[in-house]
Order: C-alpha cells, then structure tokens, then sequence
C-alpha cells in the first residue's frame, strides 16, 4: 500500500537529516515535509535532502501545519499516511510496524506510545509534571471514549486514507487540541485504533511545548472531552464529530 511520510516541521534543521535517515526505507513510500515559517534552515535542508517541501508563508500552528500534510498526502494518492515529527523524539525505525498494522486490516488508526514503563519515559527525559498529566489526561480520555490506549497524546501516527477521507479534520483547531479532537472524530466514527511502543527521547534539540503551553492544551483536551459526552448523550451537539457530508 502506498505510504506518504508527512513531516510537520518547525525549526528542526538540527535533527530533520537523522530522523530521515532512520527511517527504514520501502519502495512503496515517498515522504513530503511542510514547514511551517521555521526561522532556521529546515525547508533548505529538507530540499538537500531530497524530500519534497512546502514552506507556509505564514506560521499556522501545529494542527494547521498537519491539515497541510494531510491534503498534499491525499492528492499524492496515499492509502497510510505515517505523520512523524522531525525532532527526532519519536524512534522512527518503527514506521514499517505501524504501517503494517493498517495493511493488514488490524488497525485504521496506530500510534506510537511512548510510555510503556514510568521508569523508561522519565529516564527519556520525559518532565515528571508531563509524564503526570499525560498518564492522567490518557486514563480519562481512555474512560469517556472507551478505548484502552497506552498514550493519547503521541506526535508520531498513522492512518489510513479511508480515516483522512471520513473524520472531518479540516474543521479541527490549528493548536495542538488538534490532535485529541481528531482522536475523538475517530472514536465516534468507529474506526479501530491501537498503539505500538516506541521509544522517544527528550533533548535541547527535540520540540516541546512549556508550561503555559501545556496547561492550555490539557484544558483543551478536558473540554474536547466534555463536549464529546454532551454530544454523545444528546445534550449539545458537537459539528467536529459529524463527519464529511
């Protein structure tokens, strides 16, 4: 099946070349990077190295970065899309296991879960006040949507083109709650989402949002969550769960 490789960059000219060398080559797969007004070299350096890039004229944020990905990923005529970020956090020499999930008819949607033991994601370098959110946000997150996933808020994902072509994400935030809404548009879709291991480092080069930014992105998330029940049980209807018309 062929697999388009997205890379949502912003300013990561200093790991871009090795996670794209890491990748385990296929010949079914091509790869395509949107940068998204890095003030860095990026978009040259994604040019040199032979991957073909867009640079967003003006910065979109990382949910608007994504749609990008998205759409070219779909005119270049993918059945997976494998979404990876370029900061080198995420091991990207599990690519080929996530995609074969959806080959092989297991999974519509895979993630990467990068906390398998407490002790492996704090020794990554994972902050302890991230590692405590992500484990609360995940367990409610698990227990509103009925799902069983190691992590909800991983950066490295696939899907398949029928996902991409049913979950309305257009209509998704440009922020980082894209990512959780569009996990929630899956979920009420009924399409069967699994996670794999995959290690992640945390480093000075690796992309991470702070404090204040997190704060708002587990408010979001909470809200992502509340609206999904109040649609659910009819009380207030929620347009991101509604699918493409």
């Amino acid at each position: 099946m062929k697999t388009v490789i997205v890379f949502p960059a912003y300013n990561a000219e200093k790991t871009l070349e090795k996670t794209f060398r890491d990748i385990p080559r296929s010949p079914d797969q091509s790869f395509f990077l949107v940068d998204d007004l890095s003030t860095d070299g990026t978009y040259a350096l994604a040019l040199r190295l032979g991957i073909p890039a867009v640079k967003h004229e003006k910065n979109t944020g990382y949910g608007g970065n994504q749609k990008t990905c998205y759409r070219r990923a779909l005119e270049l005529g993918a059945e997976i899309v494998v979404m990876l970020h370029p900061d080198y956090q995420y091991d990207p020499r599990v690519v080929p296991y996530m995609r074969g999930f959806i080959e092989h008819g297991i999974c519509d949607v895979v993630l990467g879960n990068r906390i398998r033991t407490r002790k492996e994601a704090l020794a990554g370098g994972m902050p302890l006040y991230k590692y405590l959110a992500n484990r609360f946000l995940t367990l409610l997150s698990n227990l509103v949507m009925g799902e069983n996933l190691g992590e909800w808020h991983s950066g490295m994902r696939a899907y398949s083109r029928k996902v991409l072509e049913t979950v309305d994400w257009e209509k998704n935030s440009d922020d980082f709650v894209f990512d959780t809404q569009f996990l929630a548009q899956c979920v009420t879709a009924g399409f069967r989402i699994g996670d794999i291991p995959v290690p992640a480092k945390y480093f000075e080069e690796a992309s991470s949002i702070n404090f204040s930014r997190s704060m708002t992105y587990g408010l979001s998330t909470l809200y992502v969550l509340a609206r999904q029940v109040l649609h659910r049980w009819g009380l207030l209807d929620y347009a991101l769960l509604k699918g493409r018309k």
